[in-house]
């Protein structure tokens, strides 16, 4: 697993985390299809059906650019395709006052160096081990709602 991959996957454990933690219902991750891909599919505490798009970086470097910056047109159009598909696709999630929305988590990692050696040391403060450890203490995160 590259680095890139490994930082992604850890940014999507931690935004799964972060909605638990706020109330949201996880239903599935990754969903697929040969234009895009949806992160995390979750039900708001409201019962909205929620699409998040996770963008992770690190806040090593200084150019300026946040996670956020990296959500594109071109990437919400496929998002807004994929969503309204899987909405389709599984109606019985959709309320019917609310409909689904697409939010962001943007997650900027303030200290990367344990990712380096093995995304399992990354990963081993989930399990209460030594390693990456809350979320709040190692990385900073946005979440914005009804992007697209």
């Amino acid at each position: 697993m590259t680095y890139k991959s490994q930082l992604g996957q850890l940014g999507e454990d931690i935004a799964c985390e972060y909605l638990v933690k706020n109330k949201y219902k996880i239903i599935g991750r990754n969903f697929r299809q040969k234009w895009g891909e949806l992160d995390i599919i979750a039900t708001a505490p409201d019962k909205t059906l929620v699409f998040a798009e996770v963008k992770t970086m690190t806040s090593s470097g200084d150019n300026g650019l946040k996670p956020e910056d990296q959500l594109t047109q071109a990437k919400l159009k496929k998002l807004q395709k994929t969503a309204s598909l899987y909405a389709g696709h599984y109606p019985e999630l959709v309320n019917d006052k609310r409909g689904w929305r697409i939010d962001l988590v943007a997650i900027s990692v303030k200290n990367d160096s344990r990712l380096r050696p093995s995304f399992a040391e990354a990963t081993a403060g989930k399990q209460g081990g030594q390693g990456f450890g809350e979320p709040q203490e190692n990385c900073d995160i946005k979440h914005y709602e009804n992007i697209g």
